[in-house]
């Protein structure tokens, strides 16, 4: 199965499929990451494509969990809907900066100031280390990334290095990724957005799913305890997790298996 079964833990209960790990859908609030874990990694952030059916399955999953599945993202809301046009879903956007509670565009709420204009165009003055470093600036924060460069690395974290050590008291944090150095407000965190999500109906008082693939996502894995739900990493075993999938197209196929099964495994 493209999903796989952890080492067990020591206690009475392994991890058993993923279809009786699953509490049923109106239970459940399904949260995911989007790149590298619903789509798959491309050279550049703007190359990315929502494959057939993904669209149709989280529509259907919306439904069935009455609106409580979430994109939980480092990209922008905006840009979110720009890769899932004409769609519009609940999502938590930049790191925690973002949040929408519903599809239909209400409920939006920025959680996180504008980077200092000035802090911002030193930080984007580093892309000129190398032609294939490319800068997206989120407002609320600043993304370098050298999927296209990736002898780049070390000289971009050393350049924003020597910038913070020259601004101390500058409230910002560096988040690295996948191929991707971010700077960001201090404070916000994809598990701060999470944990903000699940005051709010219709998340407050289920169980979270959550599927990611990256670091950033390791502060969502580290929460899930607190809200009795299980978290699942992409493509690596990251620590904390129920178990792993292969690649972001087992995935997909797990999302649209447990749309048509209603996620009525784990119901008497």
């Amino acid at each position: 199965m493209p999903l796989r079964k952890e080492s067990p833990p020591a206690v009475a209960d392994a991890v058993p499929l993923p279809r009786t790990l699953v509490p049923h859908l109106d239970d459940t609030a399904i949260l995911l990451d989007i790149d590298g874990t619903l789509l798959d990694l491309m050279p550049t952030p703007r190359e990315v494509w929502v494959p057939p059916g993904l669209a149709e399955t989280l529509r259907g999953l919306l439904s069935r969990t009455s609106g409580a599945l979430a994109l939980v993202s480092g990209r922008s809301l905006n840009d979110i809907d720009l890769i899932f046009a004409p769609d519009q879903f609940p999502a938590i956007g930049g790191h925690g900066a973002e949040m929408r509670l519903r599809g239909d565009g209400d409920s939006a709420a920025t959680r996180a100031p504008q980077m200092d204009q000035e802090l911002k165009r030193r930080l984007a003055a580093i892309a000129r280390l190398s032609p294939g470093i490319l800068l997206e600036d989120k407002g609320y924060s600043l993304a370098l990334h050298y999927r296209l460069a990736p002898h780049a690395e070390q000289a971009i974290y050393e350049a924003v290095s020597l910038i913070r050590a020259d601004l101390p008291d500058a409230p910002i944090e560096v988040l690295p990724g996948k191929c991707v150095c971010e700077i960001k407000p201090a404070g916000f965190t994809k598990a701060s957005g999470v944990r903000a999500l699940m005051t709010h109906q219709p998340f407050r008082g289920r169980r979270p799913f959550f599927i990611g693939d990256d670091v950033t996502d390791e502060s969502v894995f580290a929460i899930m305890p607190d809200f009795d739900g299980l978290a699942f990493s992409v493509g690596r075993r990251a620590q904390g997790v129920a178990g792993h999938f292969d690649a972001p197209q087992d995935v997909r196929e797990f999302l649209a298996r447990l749309l048509d099964d209603g996620g009525s495994a784990a119901k008497p």
